[in-house]
């Protein structure tokens, strides 16, 4: 029997998966990045097991998305140690003549929710997971969105909000959403990991501050009939009400909104968003050979 599989590649950690034709998952794995080589051969273990017909991945970044560049599929400028300017895709090609998909991680989450998930009967949504890192996918017309590259909708800069003096957490950007907003932020800010905080901590509103004025720019550029938020720090699900609050109050009345309840919402797929994601690409590049 051949199977579809899936690859959702993290800074932390790998999840691999295989599934049948109806995309019901027989086997899931998890395995820890570390080396390349080393994380690979893993990968190549688990697979080698498999028939595989095609294959998804959705990878953390940046990746060179760019079909006509020299180094398309490579993770390019990251600071995780060992995988700058490694050719991810190429290794895959060289050990498997298949279909493969080749995608950011939270693009392939992205297309899993619209398709299975929270955002079933649109043809365009946002997914946002607010973790360890900040990263955001987007779906526009039923397609994974990119261009010369993918975004990094983690990066997009942020006017401070009036009571934050923290030093961004960012290497690279002195007020990035990022750096100001994802995990190690909050922690730097209390001395305290997110999901322990309680939920009356002030240091919420400053975070909802930060995701509103986020999502508010991507609603203006990308009108999203969904945006969805997934990671670690959205598990707090206080955090919902304070950032439709806030969003309202940012945009001033400028843009009329869905009914927020409906149009600012969790993930229905929890952890597997990235990997139905990555078998539904693959399944789709399969059917285009």
């Amino acid at each position: 029997m051949e199977y579809y599989g899936s690859i959702e590649a993290g800074g932390t950690k790998f999840v691999c998966a295989v599934a049948d034709e109806d995309l019901q998952i027989v086997e899931r794995i998890s395995l820890p990045t570390t080396l390349p080589e080393e994380t690979l051969a893993q990968v190549f273990a688990f697979f080698d097991a498999y028939q595989l017909k095609a294959l998804g991945v959705g990878s953390f970044g940046p990746i060179d998305v760019n079909r006509q560049s020299s180094t398309y599929g490579y993770i390019t400028s990251t600071p995780k140690l060992g995988w700058k300017n490694v050719d991810f895709l190429g290794a895959l090609k060289k050990r498997y003549d298949i279909p493969i998909a080749w995608t950011t991680d939270v693009n392939a989450a992205a297309y899993g929710e619209m398709h299975l998930g929270a955002g079933k009967n649109t043809q365009s949504c946002i997914y946002l997971t607010v973790g360890t890192g900040v990263g955001g996918g987007a779906v526009v017309n039923g397609d994974v969105l990119q261009g010369f590259s993918h975004p990094e909708m983690g990066h997009i800069s942020v006017a401070r909000h009036p009571d934050d003096t923290l030093e961004s957490t960012c290497p690279y950007h002195s007020h990035c959403l990022e750096g100001l907003a994802a995990g190690p932020a909050l922690e730097k800010r209390t001395g305290v990991k997110g999901q322990l905080l309680e939920g009356t901590h002030d240091v919420w509103a400053i975070e909802a501050f930060y995701l509103a004025q986020a999502l508010m720019n991507y609603t203006l550029i990308l009108s999203p009939e969904k945006i969805i938020l997934g990671g670690g720090v959205m598990k707090q699900q206080h955090l919902f009400p304070k950032i439709r609050e806030s969003l309202v109050k940012q945009l001033g009345g400028y843009v009329e909104l869905p009914d927020l309840e409906e149009y600012i919402v969790g993930c229905d797929l929890g952890d597997n968003s990235g990997t139905m994601g990555c078998l539904l690409l693959a399944k789709e590049q399969e059917s285009l050979k």
